[in-house]
């Protein structure tokens, strides 16, 4: 556990085995240092997000097979994604236009019984690697963690990328 302070701090800071510096801010002219941590590995993401902006959504969607209804249905979709987590167990809901949800609660490092947005169910294990949760869906791998206050969630299919940002509401 060694560190200083100088005039540039690492963004990620690493001061024990279990925590890491998630901000400092110096307070005022005295040089006072603010720490906040979080466990090591760790995100918090409980918030409301809603869409912003995605990238490469209809190579990524013909590549797992959706078929076309869901495709132009999730097209630009102002989904609102609500995450609650209380320590390792989390519940993520997306609320789509129109009314229809889709939840998953689960808890990381434990198998879970989860739904995809089209709508198919499967077990997946969460797992956290790098601040990120990471899911084995059917098709494809899927990756979500908080970026700048955003949500970002990339998913991957045999090198095909989607990438989906939502800003939080609340």
């Amino acid at each position: 556990m060694t560190f200083s302070f100088g005039d540039e701090l690492p963004q990620e800071f690493y001061f024990s085995d279990n925590l890491f510096l998630l901000a400092v801010s110096k307070c005022c002219t005295l040089g006072i240092y603010i720490m906040l941590a979080h466990p090591k590995g760790t995100m918090a993401f409980t918030g409301k997000y809603e869409f912003e902006g995605d990238e490469n959504y209809d190579a990524f969607v013909q590549k797992i097979g959706l078929p076309s209804d869901k495709i132009e249905m999730g097209r630009n979709c102002k989904i609102v994604t609500e995450v609650v987590q209380n320590g390792n167990d989390f519940t993520w809901t997306q609320h789509f236009p129109g009314g229809r949800t889709t939840t998953n609660s689960f808890t990381v490092g434990k198998e879970a019984d989860m739904e995809t947005m089209g709508g198919k169910k499967f077990k997946a294990t969460v797992k956290i690697e790098n601040g990120k949760l990471v899911a084995e869906f059917p098709n494809y791998c899927h990756t979500a963690e908080i970026c700048g206050g955003k949500l970002v969630e990339i998913s991957t299919s045999s090198g095909v990328v989607y990438k989906r940002t939502s800003k939080k509401i609340a």
